[in-house]
């Protein structure tokens, strides 16, 4: 199957940003089967988040 690039939206931020045919061949070899449904940035932020609320839960 060949990919090709594809313009999705951020849900969290509303920008849009590019799901590159590399990144779709990835998500396929991976067995992902959504698409990603947020930008670089807001993925990191959402980890960090996620880290700071595991770390708080950890340390009590």
């Amino acid at each position: 199957m060949e990919y090709q690039d594809k313009t999705i939206r951020c849900v969290d931020c509303g920008e849009e940003f590019i799901f590159t045919a590399r990144d779709q061949e990835f998500y396929q070899e991976k067995g992902f089967t959504n698409e990603p449904k947020r930008c670089k940035s807001c993925r990191e932020k959402r980890k960090q988040e996620k880290n700071q609320v595991k770390e708080t839960k950890e340390n009590k």
